[in-house]
């Protein structure tokens, strides 16, 4: 009886405390939607007094306009983003201009990603040379090999071998296997997480840290401001200092209607010692290892590595930080072989890649499109989202129409219902150009999987949608001949048999106003 009464008071500790975050939160974000609301109120009210005084106040409008649709045009950004900025400022000339300055001129946002440009580029001398791996790849496959030279290139991170790899199914799974690792640190821990949410889960993972920071051991956390905002406790820096625990917010929240807002670091890394490294769609929130219920069944996936391609992640850990905290350090010192007293077995080739808005390059989906556009007799996805460009759909629906059999898993169950319905919105398309639609009945899946013809894979942390491939800092992992693709592909059809196909009947049955939200709101969707 003791024992219970100290957990249903723990539990109302909770609650209250809980509550009280939430309460934090809504009230900074009611603040800060109200400045930005302020802000655009004021633009209005200019464009107002301008019609009434200005002469020729038309013809001013329609020229500034003009102006600025042709720098838009000219940008070289996806088409599709075009088009929303070019139908909001030819839909209020002049406002619709400012609030295009504002956004992607202001000056704020230019020097955050000079910064975080130079952090990311300064990492790559550190980078070991992997021709000799490129060179044995090109000997077995030359469509592989050409998507190891772009990952390795261009996006600057390498290819390797002697590393071992675990696929886990499920977030309980993986998360199984992360307390296991955090217990066995010695040296650091480093995690950076889009979503670090107040819960059973993060409990865990906090206990852990605690006793290891008590042992001597360096631990670091990276949590954006955005996506921790509500969930997190509202003393969480405080707390982690006493703890000993060094922790960075990245890009936090400001009340100014600007850009860079939407750059968000939607990373999901732990490394541990710098040879063990876990990625994929888990955050620390209890609902992704099923512990709370919040839209059915939670189906997501992640990755291990122990060897050497863990230091991909690694960099990229760093390269924020020091971004975050201008700390200058020898990341050298963070090698791979540093603290690992084995060598891994090879198990295929694999390599851990990087992707962020700040570079002109938008790596995650290059690789997804390598992957379907070399493809020869299947494509496999599972993303909680499916809001694509022109390019995405052409290449999908054309690997269908060349006898690829192209399947796509999404949820049955909804986290957002407005991006579900831009979501179904690209259904049609994609069915009708004979790609195999499934959405999974027990619940929302938050995997982000690709596997091609047995042969590639990637895990990782981008969705299919426009925020995880143009504005947001992403990983993950793609392998070429390695064993865990088999445990990735058994995964994708064990999920199958539990999801209902969408057939053109069902999409011809949306009711016609429905319709007409979601073409708006595709319009619309890469400023969402």
């Amino acid at each position: 009886m003791e024992s219970l009464s100290v957990d249903n008071k723990n539990i109302r500790h909770r609650k209250i405390h809980k509550d009280k975050n939430r309460w934090i939160f809504f009230t900074k974000l009611f603040l800060y939607v109200a400045l930005m609301i302020i802000q655009i109120l004021f633009l209005l009210i200019v464009y107002g007094v301008m019609q009434e005084y200005v002469l020729y106040w038309e013809t001013s409008a329609l020229l500034l306009s003009a102006f600025v649709v042709l720098y838009i045009v000219n940008k070289d950004v996806n088409p599709a983003y075009k088009l929303a900025w070019v139908v909001l400022v030819l839909s209020v000339p002049l406002v619709g201009g400012a609030m295009y300055v504002l956004l992607a001129g202001n000056r704020t946002r230019i020097k955050f990603i000079k910064k975080a440009l130079k952090n990311h580029l300064d990492t790559f001398q550190y980078m070991p040379d992997d021709s000799g791996y490129y060179e044995e790849i090109k000997e077995l496959s030359k469509s592989a090999a050409a998507q190891v030279y772009y990952i390795s290139k261009t996006a600057g991170y390498p290819v390797y071998k002697n590393t071992e790899v675990r696929y886990f199914p499920l977030g309980e799974i993986n998360f199984d296997a992360l307390i296991e690792e955090l217990n066995n640190a010695k040296h650091y821990i480093f995690m950076e997480y889009f979503i670090i949410k107040e819960g059973q889960m993060w409990d865990e993972v906090l206990e852990v840290l605690k006793k290891k920071v008590e042992d001597g051991v360096d631990v670091r956390i990276i949590y954006d401001d955005f996506g921790s905002g509500m969930g997190m406790p509202s003393k969480f820096i405080k707390d982690m200092n006493r703890y000993g625990i060094r922790v960075a917010a990245f890009n936090q929240v400001a009340p100014v209607v600007n850009l860079r807002q939407n750059n968000r670091d939607h990373r999901k890394i732990t490394v541990i010692d710098g040879y063990i490294g876990f990625t994929g769609g888990i955050n620390l929130a209890d609902e992704y290892v099923n512990k709370v219920d919040r839209y059915g069944h939670w189906k997501d996936t992640g990755i291990m590595l122990k060897g050497d391609a863990v230091w991909n992640l690694t960099l990229m850990f760093l390269q924020t930080w020091r971004m975050l905290t201008d700390e200058e350090e020898d990341y050298s010192t963070y090698v791979v072989d540093k603290y690992c007293d084995r060598k891994y077995e090879t198990d295929g080739y694999i390599q851990p890649y990087g992707d962020t808005p700040v570079d002109d390059e938008i790596v995650g989906e290059n690789i997804y499109l390598n992957m379907i556009n070399k493809a020869k007799h299947y494509v496999y996805i599972m993303t909680p989202y499916l809001i694509i460009d022109n390019e995405m759909i052409t290449a999908l629906t054309l690997a269908a129409k060349n006898g690829i059999d192209v399947r796509i898993i999404t949820p049955g169950i909804p986290d957002k219902k407005m991006v579900y319905m831009v979501t179904q919105a690209n259904y049609g398309a994609l069915v009708k150009g004979g790609v195999k639609i499934y959405q999974y009945t027990p619940g929302f899946v938050h995997a982000k999987t690709v596997i091609v013809d047995d042969k590639v894979a990637t895990v990782g942390t981008v969705n299919f949608d426009f925020r995880s491939l143009y504005l947001h800092f992403e990983c993950g992992v793609w392998m070429y001949e390695s064993s865990v693709i088999d445990d990735i592909k058994e995964d994708f059809n064990d999920t199958l048999l539990k999801c209902e196909e969408i057939t053109l009947e069902y999409i011809n049955s949306t009711k016609t106003l429905k319709k007409f939200g979601q073409s708006v709101l595709r319009l619309i969707s890469p400023l969402l």
